[in-house]
């Protein structure tokens, strides 16, 4: 299990921010360069990528940036969110969780048939037409994304649910898997951890503030929800995956501090114990805050607090 100590990284923080927010990137940029290899090295048998994770693992911006470096050593790579995929809340019936909410991590809210037979097309060369999915409506849009893979290229399909042979069907006989994650606990000065779940969370009450209409009231009511779709829906398939990556970066919780610092101490103190997130905010408390303006603009971090650049 690794560990980054609140009180060392707020005295290199305090020391030479710009070192530590470089030294961080670039051991990032060197987890993105060793996983584009692998992949490269086998992708004649192996052209599709599924690339899965929990939600707040940083999926989007991790996907992007091995196609970046991809297409720079001029292997063509195309990156396919399956969230695209959705079904829209008019499109029939959906599942449900324990407490009679939609489930939003069910598998079932995917158009399976639609995916399964888009990824064997993809893998066969021939054009599909991409749904779009509209988060803040929840439903589909009337566009349509085309697609053609071309001999040699290669696709990052990158969704909750890339690793689940029940969604992808056949993919994984033709794919290369992907599994991203925060991996690492925050260690407070009196030894307490901060669990990673918990920095994802902090991740995604921005990122839904921000792109998804969304208040921190309505991520933290859906948590549970979201951590039993993680037990039932994504932890079981991760070690399908060849390449595991940890995407935590170390000064991220300085930047949650001053970002989520004004609301989360706006939210209830009892829902917060309600959801087993009572360490959260004297967390954010004792952590030094670092301003955003300092985070690069093609930085992971940027996938949650906006204008990601890549």
């Amino acid at each position: 299990m690794k560990v980054c100590r609140l009180d060392d990284l707020d005295r290199l923080l305090a020391e030479n921010p710009h070192q530590v927010i470089a030294q961080a990137e670039a051991e990032y940029e060197q987890k993105i360069l060793d996983a584009a290899v692998q992949i490269r090295d086998h992708s004649a048998e192996r052209p599709i990528v599924l690339l899965s994770g929990p939600s707040g693992s940083g999926k989007t911006t991790t996907a992007l940036r091995i196609e970046k470096l991809l297409d720079s050593w001029g292997c063509e790579t195309h990156t396919l969110s399956m969230d695209n995929y959705f079904y829209g809340h008019t499109q029939g019936a959906m599942p449900l969780d324990d407490d009679g909410k939609v489930d939003l991590e069910s598998p079932l809210r995917l158009d399976v048939p639609l995916l399964e037979e888009h990824l064997d097309k993809i893998a066969r060369c021939i054009p599909v037409e991409i749904p779009t999915f509209d988060f803040a409506s929840q439903q589909r849009g009337p566009a349509t994304i085309p697609l053609h893979r071309h001999p040699g290229e290669l696709v990052i399909l990158e969704g909750i649910h890339a690793l689940n042979p029940q969604v992808t069907g056949r993919a994984g006989e033709y794919s290369t898997g992907v599994y991203v994650s925060v991996r690492t606990r925050v260690q407070a000065a009196d030894g307490a951890l901060l669990h990673p779940e918990k920095l994802r969370l902090c991740r995604r009450l921005l990122r839904d503030v921000l792109y998804r209409g969304q208040s921190y009231e309505d991520t933290i009511s859906r948590l549970r929800s979201v951590s039993r779709g993680e037990r039932l829906y994504i932890m079981p398939y991760k070690n399908r995956a060849q390449i595991a990556i940890d995407t935590f970066l170390p000064y991220e919780i300085a930047v949650y501090a001053g970002e989520l610092a004004a609301g989360i101490e706006a939210v209830y103190d009892g829902l917060m114990e309600r959801e087993n997130l009572s360490d959260l905010k004297p967390f954010l408390r004792q952590t030094v805050p670092l301003s955003k303006e300092l985070v690069p603009s093609d930085s992971l971090i940027r996938e949650f607090i906006g204008d990601l650049k890549l």
